[in-house]
């Protein structure tokens, strides 16, 4: 049976093969990996077709194929046990050419149901070639779990104690992480008092797209306050009802998307990306969401069509999205495509952020904290001080694409639409 690179979503077409997890001759099983998809955010574990044993790779890790390549042949009339020499693949070939170096020790396996079982295969063969156990590495990644980097910063830090673990070929990505562009002369050498800390892929890959913006489009920021208290009536009023619904609270982050959306209608060069000398003008409303990962990184994963939606509609669309990404469960699709972008440093009571432009798209809007303040109101003899909760939207656009104007009335029509709109009508 042939193995065949698989249609990853909508609009991604190739993919690069990361690692192998077997090699031929080693029996597979459709209930475990057999490779290793990346791209420049994500990576993805594939498993086998069908049980049996892969008796050939065509693909050599680090090559970009597109969908329908065949990569690998399973064969599923052998039994699942090791088989006699396999016939000779583009892999092995790679391999022969290279000096014949000691066979690495087997990772370790792991009882299911233990820390140590959710470890990633590329992390098990790192530990076995280190000859090291899940607890002598301390886990950065989520929940306390082991990543690649881990073992790699465990590694070096023996390496450079003069520790006996046994010596091995550094492990090098197969696909080259992108280099951040740094117009210092030289790197700076940690002294006695300092310690590495290696990027992650994901940190990486945000780095390079971070400089690459900042480099591409000439930044402005503009901001505006915004008086939540309508939108607070709203969530008192529905918010009880909603979390025994829907097991969460009801965020501003909802009513903000809302609101948004419904200004880009009328202002149609904000939902934009820059082509070849020309500005190309987004129908559809494709919104990013940015999404921390517990300081271990950030993704950007797309709410289609989010104008389509009813406020209700991008409450639970966006909690469950944010909930996905966090859970390590994107697709490359879900990272692709998206038109106008929104980050929420709310929670942690900023006031105010400028965001980094999501190339090659136009705009950028940045949600910061709601503090309660003392502001001026219309009341029954005139005007009148009250409490109410107060926040600040930013704008970071490309002064290419337009001026400080238009961006300007877009954020008024985001604060009207917020102070105004009858929230909990929508909310139902």
């Amino acid at each position: 049976m042939d193995v065949l690179m698989p249609q990853l979503g909508e609009t991604v077409l190739e993919g690069v093969i990361s690692v192998w997890h077997k090699k031929p001759g080693d029996a597979v099983s459709v209930d475990f990996p057999l490779f290793e998809i990346e791209t420049d955010k994500v990576s993805m574990d594939i498993p086998a077709p069908a049980n049996g044993v892969l008796r050939e790779i065509l693909v050599a890790p680090g090559i970009s194929v597109k969908v329908g390549t065949r990569l690998a042949v399973v064969d599923t009339a052998a039994p699942q046990a090791a088989a006699a020499a396999p016939p000779a693949s583009a892999a092995d070939a790679l391999v022969a050419a290279a000096p014949t170096a000691a066979p690495a020790p087997a990772a370790a396996s792991y009882p299911r149901g233990t820390a140590a079982a959710k470890l990633s295969p590329v992390v098990r063969r790192l530990l076995g070639e280190a000859r090291l156990s899940a607890d002598q590495v301390a886990g950065t990644g989520r929940d306390g779990r082991i990543t690649r980097e881990d073992v790699l910063a465990h590694r070096a830090r023996l390496a450079a104690a003069g520790a006996g673990a046994a010596p091995t070929a550094p492990a090098t990505p197969a696909t080259p992480a992108p280099r951040i562009p740094s117009p210092a002369p030289a790197a700076i050498a940690p002294g006695p008092d300092d310690h590495r800390v290696a990027l992650n892929k994901i940190r990486r890959a945000t780095a390079a797209h971070m400089v690459r913006s900042v480099a591409t489009s000439p930044h402005a920021l503009q901001a505006i306050d915004v008086d939540f208290h309508n939108v607070d009536r709203a969530r008192k009023a529905r918010g009880a009802a909603w979390k025994a619904e829907h097991g969460q609270s009801l965020t501003y982050l909802p009513f903000i998307c809302a609101a948004a959306c419904g200004a880009i209608l009328e202002f149609p060069l904000i939902n934009a990306s820059f082509g070849v000398d020309e500005l190309i003008v987004h129908r559809r409303i494709h919104l990013g969401i940015a999404v921390d990962l517990a300081f271990d990184g950030l993704l950007v994963p797309v709410l289609r069509d989010a104008d389509r939606k009813s406020l209700r509609g991008l409450a639970l669309d966006i909690s469950a999205l944010v909930a996905r990404t966090r859970a390590n469960g994107l697709v490359p699709d879900d990272l692709q495509g998206g038109t106008y972008s929104v980050t929420n440093n709310g929670s942690f009571g900023t006031l105010i952020t400028a965001p980094i432009i999501n190339q090659p798209q136009v705009a950028i809007l940045s949600t910061d904290g709601v503090h309660r303040k003392p502001v001026v109101v219309d009341g029954a003899d005139g005007e009148a001080i009250a409490i109410h909760p107060v926040g600040v939207l930013a704008q970071s656009f490309d002064h290419r694409a337009f001026d400080g104007a238009y961006s300007a009335a877009f954020l008024r029509r985001v604060k009207q639409a917020l102070e105004e709109r009858d929230w909990q009508a929508e909310l139902g």
